[in-house]
Order: structure tokens, then sequence, then C-alpha cells
């Protein structure tokens, strides 16, 4: 009987100690990584964004860049800086327009705005609604009045005919440029032909500031840039641009007549 249970207890110990491969042995599992977390808050969905450091692509710097150019030049000419300084230009408007004197230049600068009501009233599709475009439009002009006039001030230029020292930059142009880049921007995606139509009548008006001696060459090119770049700033700090719902409501105008011969101008409101 002794013999029978020691071969059966040696066999019980090696199993029990796992010195039988076959039998005892447990095989070790993969050993866990551990989870670094010092950095989970910089980028909490684990999407990769290499273009995150390039600035150059933000919306910030595409959106300022080509007004910061026309401001710059416009500040470097106007204390005669650059190959064709403010008196050469003076000079070669005053030969090609000795005498000529407009008033256009005062209708000029709210044509923009003009052409944005017509399309609008014509059924073209804006970017943004009718409220929120006029929004738009209220700050781009607080944004550009407060600007212009800020500098104006400041830099206390005489303009070309004498009449007072509020020369740079030019008020009038910045207006117009403000209307033409919110026209350009709420129907390019419909047809680039209302931007280029409404730049075309901003630099009329340019234009003709410097033919009525309102202005130097250096104030309409940064009343140019003061112009797009508050029209881009109040897009910029728009809530819509944060992704936030619109205020959702459509405002319209049409002309209305009456059987008894008057004539007048219907609001609508529609809720969306």
């Amino acid at each position: 009987m002794r013999s029978i249970l020691l071969p059966r207890l040696a066999v019980l110990l090696l199993v029990v100690s796992g010195l039988n491969p076959a039998v005892g042995q447990v095989l070790p599992g993969p050993i866990p990584v551990p989870t670094d977390t010092t950095h989970k808050f910089e980028n909490p969905a684990g999407v990769s964004s290499p273009d995150k450091a390039k600035w150059y692509k933000s919306k910030l710097f595409r959106a300022t860049i080509v007004p910061a150019a026309l401001i710059g030049y416009g500040f470097y000419t106007s204390n005669g800086g650059g190959f064709y300084t403010n008196t050469d230009a003076n000079r070669d408007i005053r030969k090609l327009f000795p005498t000529y004197r407009t008033r256009l230049d005062d209708i000029l600068l709210v044509a923009p705005y003009l052409e944005l009501g017509a399309v609008a009233l014509a059924g073209v599709e804006s970017r943004n609604d009718r409220i929120n475009t006029l929004l738009i439009i209220a700050k781009g002009e607080a944004i550009m009045l407060a600007s212009t006039f800020a500098v104006k001030y400041i830099s206390r230029k005489e303009r070309p005919d004498g009449s007072d020292n509020l020369s740079f930059p030019s008020g009038h142009t910045a207006q117009a440029f403000l209307a033409a880049s919110i026209v350009h921007t709420e129907f390019r995606d419909k047809s680039q032909w209302y931007g280029v139509g409404a730049y075309t009548i901003a630099t009329s008006v340019a234009a003709l500031r410097m033919i009525n001696s309102k202005h130097w060459q250096s104030d309409v090119v940064a009343g140019a840039g003061f112009g797009i770049l508050s029209a881009h700033l109040a897009y910029l700090s728009h809530r819509n641009r944060w992704g936030r719902k619109p205020i959702g409501r459509d405002l319209g105008f049409a002309p209305m007549w009456t059987p008894a011969g008057g004539t007048g101008l219907s609001l609508t409101w529609r809720p969306k």
C-alpha cells in the first residue's frame, strides 16, 4: 500500500509545484502597457492635425494679409515714400483732369449696398439670412468708422485742396470697399460677378476722390485696406462663424400697390 501511495504523491507534488511543463506550467500573458496621461488634454479626440501649427493657413491670417498690405503701403507712401509718390500721382491726375469736379463719389460710396439689396430682392440666395447680414453690416460699419476716424485725427494729414487735416485715410473709399467686400462674401458662391461689380464701383470712388483733390494716393489705398479689413473682422467675429445657429428669421421687403392708386413698401417677417 505504501508503494502505491508514494508514486501518486510524487506526481501530485510535481503538478502543484509547476515542475511538470505539460500539466502544471502557466504561460504568462501579455504585459499591459501603461497609458500616457501626461498630454491627454492637448488633443482629446486623438486626431492628428499637422496643419494646426501652420499659422499662415489660419482664417485670421488669410483675412488680414491683403488689407494689411494695403494699409501698410498707404502708411509708407503717406510720408513721401515709394517709387510713385503722392506728389507724382497728384501731378499726373491734375494733367488729365485739371478742372473736372463731381459729386458722384458721394453717391457711389453706398452703391454696393444698393446692389446687395437689389440682388437679394431679385431672389438670389445670400450666404446669411437677411437679419444676420444686417448685423454684419452694422458691425463692419462700426469697426470701419472707429478705425478710420481714429487714424484721421491721429495723423492730421492735410488734404490736397487744403480744406482740412483729415485726409488720411479716405473714409469714402473705406466705406465703398467695406460694402463691396460684404457683397462679394454674400454672393460669391452664386457668381463672382457680383463682387466684381461691387469692387469696380469702390475703385471708382477711390479714383474720384483723387480727381476731386480730396485725397492723396496713399489715402485711398489705405482706405481700401481699412474697408476690407472691417468687413473681414465683422465676419470673423460674427456668431455664425463660431458654429452657433442663426437667429432664424427672414426679413423681406416688396413694393405694394393699393386699388386706390397708392404705393408703399410691405414688410414680411417669416420665422424659420
